[in-house]
């Protein structure tokens, strides 16, 4: 039996403690917290749509129309009209015949993976696949190889030695926790020659990448080429849930043999209608996609000048891999110190020599406030003692005796008021 309190104390001796902070008021490219305006660094909400009036009234319409809850899953009577309407629009928008909604992104990334695949399968798993698609692969029971990251000779060669069994690759498009985007083609190309089911999860590449926002398989015009898409509601969509993508038959059968969706609730119907204003805004405006591109950009740049390694990310998503849990941690406090609210992902999330912070950018993020919130990382890396340049850990930092209440002494603070004319106390007040 675990020892709770002893784990805790472990954990929290390890630098692997957890805490929850209090936003007040709607995300948005700054947040109140602790009463005290920030820089959002660490918010999935890509577009910025999860504030925008359209999504809220339509929320607010629906709740009015339809009720806060669905009230049963989706095979008894919890599906309704604006359901089926947003698997309409999803299944035109991501290029497939068909779609089915789930209560979240992990509902349907562990429904669809152990419906696709039994014991006695191989599913075949990017080493850095997110922990939705890793707990979809152990609820099927199925043997599970998991392949080097983006490795797709390492993959050829697991395949060859699945001698004809029932298999299935799974992958993320882009990958949450780097940025990078799969050699999609190349896995295409091997499913096809092996036979094979191809699983991609779009979650982060959904009003992110490719034409009008439809993803990176329609970047590379897969959309059509592979079994299965999977896609989240609460990131570029900024509302709550997730969704599957294919066709007729595919999702008859995911209908049918999904656990998570034969045994949740329906998503909730605000949410849903929530996420259905979201996208029609999407397709009207497609240049968010083009703003969301050049704030990545922007922020790619100013990291590159202090010195920071983003790895292969060109997207969104800019990882700084610091290796340690406790200084990511500490890099975060100070940088949250100084206005810029970033997050520190150590495990069990990656493992400790990959820990990190991870920064997401926003469509409404300005271009001066990413400049700004580079310098103040640099600054903070140097004095948690990181330096970016050399990509390692030093022995004395530049900052004595760091203590996360203390008052910030670098000259290169975050300042929220000279980030543009938004009117903190009304977004305080309104909280």
């Amino acid at each position: 039996m675990i020892e709770i309190e002893a784990r805790l104390s472990e954990l929290r001796a390890m630098g692997l403690w957890r805490r929850i902070r209090l936003v007040s008021g709607p995300q948005g490219p700054h947040v109140v917290l602790d009463g005290k305006p920030v820089l959002l660094l660490c918010s999935d909400n890509y577009l910025g749509l999860a504030n925008h009036p359209r999504v809220r009234e339509a929320a607010a319409d629906a709740a009015m129309r339809w009720g806060v809850g669905a009230g049963a899953s989706r095979v008894a009577s919890g599906t309704m009209t604006v359901h089926r309407r947003l698997e309409e629009r999803l299944a035109a928008f991501s290029g497939r015949e068909s779609a089915l909604l789930f209560g979240s992104h992990l509902e349907a990334s562990a429904g669809v993976i152990a419906a696709l695949a039994r014991p006695g399968d191989v599913v075949f798993s990017d080493q850095d696949n997110h922990a939705s698609l890793i707990d979809g692969c152990r609820l099927s029971r199925a043997e599970v190889f998991v392949y080097d990251h983006g490795d797709t000779e390492h993959l050829a060669w697991g395949l060859a030695q699945a001698q004809g069994r029932s298999a299935l690759i799974v992958t993320e498009s882009v990958f949450s926790l780097d940025g990078d985007v799969a050699p999609l083609e190349d896995l295409v190309e091997l499913a096809q020659h092996h036979r094979v089911r191809l699983l991609v999860d779009e979650a982060h590449a959904t009003g992110t990448l490719g034409p009008g926002g439809r993803g990176a398989l329609a970047e590379y015009g897969l959309e059509d080429q592979v079994d299965v898409i999977i896609g989240s509601l609460g990131k570029a969509l900024g509302s709550h849930g997730g969704f599957v993508a294919g066709d007729r038959v595919m999702i008859q059968y995911l209908l049918n043999a999904a656990r998570t969706a034969i045994f949740s609730t329906a998503p909730p119907p605000p949410a849903v209608a929530g996420a259905l204003a979201a996208l029609c805004l999407l397709e009207e405006r497609p240049r968010l996609v083009d703003k969301l591109r050049l704030a990545a950009a922007t922020l790619r740049a100013g990291l590159q000048d202090e010195g920071f390694d983003l790895r292969a990310s060109g997207t969104h998503v800019l990882p700084i891999v610091v290796g340690d849990p406790e200084l990511a941690v500490r890099i975060c406090e100070l940088a949250l110190a100084r206005g810029v609210f970033a997050h520190p992902i150590v495990p069990p999330a990656v493992p400790a020599a990959e820990a990190r912070v991870r920064l997401a950018v926003m469509a409404s993020h300005r271009a001066e406030e990413l400049r700004a919130a580079a310098v103040v990382l640099g600054a903070v890396a140097r004095a948690a003692g990181f330096d970016p340049r050399a990509s390692v850990a030093f022995d004395e930092p530049d900052e004595p005796d760091y203590q996360p209440d203390q008052e910030p002494q670098l000259d290169e603070r975050y300042q929220p008021a000279h980030a543009g004319p938004f009117d903190y106390e009304r977004i305080a007040h309104a909280a």
